[in-house]
Formats: C-alpha cells, structure tokens, sequence
C-alpha cells in the first residue's frame, strides 16, 4: 500500500511534486492567459478577433477583382502605353487596401485591461440591486453601484460597471460580446475585418472602406473605359471583353455597399458620434457632449496622436494573472513550515485538511531549500528581455533542482527498502533511463 502511495508510475513522489512544481512555476506571457476571446499570431505581436477567418474573406474579395483587372490593364498596357499609368494607380489602390484591412485587423483596438477583484467602493449603498447582488457572490464584502455620474465636456454622462471586467467602463467604452471586451470608444464589431472597431483602430478602418470605395469606383470607370476604347464599338466589345464586364457588374454591387458605408462614417465623425453611440443615443433629439466642432471633430479622429495600448500583451505574467518580480522562485509566507510548502505546491491548502505520508515527513528538506535560496539570490533572477520570443522560456532551475530531485528519491527508496526488509542500497541513478524535465 505504501509503495502504491509513493511510486507512480515509475516515478516516486518527490518526483511528482517537483514535477508539478516546475510546471507550474513554467512563466507565461500575457496573451497565453488571456481571458478574452482574441486570437494572437507571432508571439502576441499581432492580436486578431475571433473571427479572425473572415479576413481572408475580405482579402478575396478585395484581391481577386483587382488582380483581375491588374491583368486585364497589363495585357492592353503592351498595346497602349496610356495603360500604364492605369495599371500603376489600380496596384498602388489595392496594396492600400490591404495595408489598412490589416492594420486594422490586428491591432489591439483600445482594449480595457480587466480588474482581478472588483473595485472599492466609495461609499455605503443600502439599496440592492442585481449588479450588487452578483459582486457580492465575488466579494461578500463590496456594494456596488450600477452605474456612476462623470462630467464631460461640461455634461454628466453615467457609466457602467462590468460585471465581466469587474470595473466601471471608461465614457464611450463598451463590452463587445464576441471579443468578450471592454473597448474604448466602442463602434462595433466588423465581422470583415473580425476586430472590434475602437479608438485605436477606427482611423484604419475608415481608411479601409475609403480606398475601397475608390478602388470600386475606379475598377468600374476603366473597364467601362476600356470597352469605349475599342473600335468596334461598346455594344461589340462587350461581347469580346467579358472579364471587364464581370468587373462592371462586381464593382457597381460593392460600391453601394463600402460607399454607403463610408459616407456613413464620415457623417459619424463630423458629429464625433460612434456607431454604437448613433444607434443607442440618438443624439439628433439630444446635445452629444462629445461634438467639439467640425474642425476639431476631423482633427481628433485623422491627425491626433493614436494612444498606446494600454495591455502589453508579452509581458511575463504568473498564473493569476499578475506580473510576477524578478524571480521565478514561489514567494512562501515567512511563518510555514517546510511540510506545509509542500501542501501547497500540491495545491491541497495546509496541514489542516491535508497530511503528507509518513515517510515525505521524516525526510530532511533543508537541503532543497537551502539550494532554492542560493538559486533565488543568483541564477534564478532572470530578465524578460532573454526569452526566446518563438519558446517558451525556460526556468533556470530545472537543471540544478533535478539533482536535489535525485538524491531525495534515493532516500525515499532506501526508507521503503528497510521498512520491507529488502537491502538498503541506494538504486542506481535514473538519470539514464530518460527520465526528464
């Protein structure tokens, strides 16, 4: 029974725990943990929604006409030099396009980073409502309010609290539920581009639907163009050019859509309203405490400084989301004892509601923990900047800890071979057997 207990697998329990210690221990970037629905390419670099497929859509259907017409102009072009310049501008429309479909794509969009606890109140409630109710199944503790009164811009505007990002939203913030977060300056969710539209992506995306109504526009002009320059006629030509047909036809659906698209936004920021904000608000019947002028309107959203993002989504983190000190070594409470910071590498809490075996007990572990506090004065401090940014990084301490991790298990082999009765020879080291970290 007791070597049941110990022996797992081929591994004893002092393996085990340190096993389980080393990989919780392993750190983690901020986007590894995230707790919202994002997806994140090159190492966090580049955050996309979650339905960052949509995308590719968008690229197909932005490419392929262009690149159609791209050809059509080229073979004309070795006939007419006066397509050349044609070809040029409608490949510089469409490297364009693309820049901004991307840039507005993967880019955090002005995420709001997420309480760990709710925040204190400033005052006493004695009314319960069902914001109140749920924050205190999180914190028995805390009252808090629904919403709360700011002034701006000279008007009192209320703000929510999140229950899901535990904080009271900034003005003009709002929870998107596809990406599961607060956004500054929420406009939508675009489900072309999959990525919130927000305040630090909105100037890429009316770029986007900008040069891709121009882009339409001129895709359709020049193919009509095209069948005119033709000596037999518009009405023959159509007959023989049939790629610039298709194209006419694409271009005149897709312009009624991005134009009218565009036209739209470009109304939203002459009155500095989002979309959200036009659809919920209606500030036509109402003064928008947001509108500073026409001038001042285009400034801010075209020529104003882009606000850094407020999450950095590389920065080493521990598994409660924290950012963690210099050391990789768990801080224990000064007043534990030995046996109870193995409790809690178990993860099972203290003495209280957890005995180790008997034989874990009456090892000696002064000499582990005298290792790990010669490892957390030197080696085990180790900067960020060293990761490798395609692996995860490495704990220096696996190394030097798999020996203590040896020489424990030989004494825990040796104290179940006396109480057996067998010999009380260590066992050869496991070290070749590929036992690893």
């Amino acid at each position: 029974m007791a070597e049941n207990r110990v022996e797992e697998n081929g591994f004893s329990s002092a393996h085990i725990l340190v096993r389980k210690w080393l990989h919780n221990s392993t750190p983690k970037r901020l986007y590894q943990v995230w707790n919202g629905n994002n997806r994140f390419f090159c190492g966090g670099r580049l955050i996309f929604g979650p339905d960052a497929g949509s995308v590719f859509l968008s690229t197909f259907l932005i490419a392929g006409p262009a690149l159609a017409f791209c050809i059509n102009t080229y073979i004309k072009s070795r006939h007419d030099s006066w397509w050349i310049p044609v070809l040029a501008v409608g490949a510089s429309l469409t490297v364009l396009d693309l820049l901004f479909l991307f840039l507005t794509s993967s880019r955090d969009p002005g995420i709001v980073p997420r309480n760990a606890k709710p925040p204190e109140p400033d005052e006493a409630y004695e009314v319960t409502n069902p914001s109140m109710e749920w924050v205190n199944g999180r914190a028995s503790h805390l009252r808090l309010p629904r919403t709360r009164d700011v002034l701006v811009n000279g008007h009192v505007i209320k703000v929510k609290f999140c229950d899901t990002c535990l904080l009271y939203r900034p003005p003009r913030a709002s929870h998107c539920s596809i990406c599961n977060n607060c956004v500054q300056r929420f406009d939508h969710h675009c489900p072309w581009v999959g990525q919130c539209i927000g305040t630090r992506n909105y100037r890429f995306f009316y770029m986007f639907i900008l040069t891709s109504s121009i882009l339409c526009m001129y895709v359709h002009v020049l193919s009509w163009v095209a069948l005119a320059r033709h000596k037999t006629g518009i009405l023959k030509a159509m007959g023989h050019d049939v790629l610039s047909d298709i194209l006419i036809v694409y271009c005149f659906i897709a312009i009624w859509f991005v134009g009218g698209l565009t036209v739209f936004h470009f109304y939203l920021i002459c009155t500095n309203q989002t979309t959200y904000e036009n659809f919920r608000y209606r500030y036509d019947k109402k003064d928008n405490p947001y509108n500073i002028g026409l001038f001042r309107n285009l400034r801010e959203i075209f020529f104003s400084r882009i606000t850094p993002s407020r999450n950095d989504f590389r920065a080493i983190v521990t598994s409660d989301g924290s950012i963690p000190p210099g050391s990789m070594i768990p801080n224990f409470p000064v007043d534990m004892s030995r046996k109870e910071k193995i409790d809690i590498e178990i993860g099972t809490g203290t003495d209280s509601d957890y005995s180790l075996p008997k034989i874990l007990r009456d090892l000696d572990y002064d000499y582990v923990e005298d290792n790990l506090k010669n490892k957390e004065s030197g080696e085990g401090r180790i900067s960020s900047a060293l990761f490798d940014d395609e692996e995860e990084p490495e704990n220096p301490l696996k190394n030097t800890i798999f020996d203590d991790v040896i020489n424990l298990d030989r004494k825990i082999d040796v104290r179940l071979s006396s109480e057996r009765g067998e010999s009380e020879s260590p066992p050869q080291d496991r070290r070749g057997k590929g036992t690893s970290f």
